[in-house]
């Protein structure tokens, strides 16, 4: 089992009518040395202009990123090289990466390494520290600032990750 953060941008809230901008994901490991950054061109036609522009990235810059069938397949690859067992997504935001992700490896391999779940770090603190209301206050241990670039944002998480063990949260590393 290996614990893999994922942070997706977007130009859009939804896969199939919208695009996937690009992604990035960090193993959970104390060297925090092991990540991974796709680019993915647009698989559709329709996008919302203030979306994309969170990623940085305009259009014409968009249309020019990767196949997604190549960049999932080598997302895949990159999980079998770094992770020993079954990968575990985690995420900040875990309704939104995780749709995306899903979809692309499904759509585009016909299968995806996570499996069909995955984990919300604040739901993790929020059961830690035992008050749900509290769910946002684990970001407070990133030390990479979030930036909206999801290998910079996948690290804060895992930083976040860590810190969260040193306080008693039991994950292996592998």
């Amino acid at each position: 089992m290996g614990l893999i953060i994922v942070d997706v941008e977007a130009d859009g809230p939804i896969p199939g009518k919208y695009s996937m901008v690009c992604f990035g994901a960090i193993v959970v490991e104390p060297s925090l040395s092991k990540t991974f950054y796709g680019k993915v061109k647009p698989v559709s036609g329709e996008w919302i202009p203030e979306a994309l522009a969170v990623s940085g990235f305009s259009r014409e810059e968009h249309s020019l990123f990767d196949e997604p069938h190549v960049v999932m397949s080598s997302f895949e690859l990159w999980l079998k090289e770094n992770v020993k067992g079954k990968p575990v997504f985690l995420s900040d935001n875990l309704a939104f990466d995780w749709q995306w992700i899903n979809y692309y490896f499904h759509y585009y391999l016909g299968r995806n390494p996570f499996g069909f779940s995955g984990r919300r770090i604040g739901d993790l603190y929020s059961g830690m520290i035992g008050d749900i209301m509290k769910g946002s206050e684990w970001k407070k241990f990133r030390m990479t600032r979030h930036t909206h670039n999801p290998v910079d944002d996948a690290r804060g998480n895992a930083e976040a990750m860590l810190k969260l063990r040193e306080m008693g949260l039991k994950f292996p590393f592998k």
